[in-house]
């Protein structure tokens, strides 16, 4: 169960595209944005994983990170949950 609203789904282009067309790669996208909704932060530090708990009863943004093989992404929740956006991180 979600700990919180995702809001509208958004994803850069190059998440998209790579999305469309790698099938391992849209696997992956997927089930970190579960676990992003349940609050399993992925690879962060301890130290952001508390901010993101802390953050979460105030309304502040929320960012997760995850890393399989040569995929590395964040997924990014806004302060008030009207979206959520997957991208890479050099897309930021």
């Amino acid at each position: 169960m979600s700990k919180f609203r995702l809001g509208e789904l958004l994803m850069t282009r190059g998440v998209n595209d790579l999305v469309s067309e790698d099938e391992e790669f849209a696997r992956f996208t997927w089930q970190f944005l579960k676990r992003h909704s349940v609050g399993d932060w992925g690879d962060l530090s301890e130290e952001d994983k508390k901010e993101n708990e802390f953050s979460l009863g105030k309304n502040l943004r929320l960012l997760s990170a995850y890393e399989r093989g040569n995929y590395k992404i964040w997924i990014i929740t806004e302060a008030d949950r009207s979206a959520t956006t997957i991208l890479f991180p050099e897309e930021y």
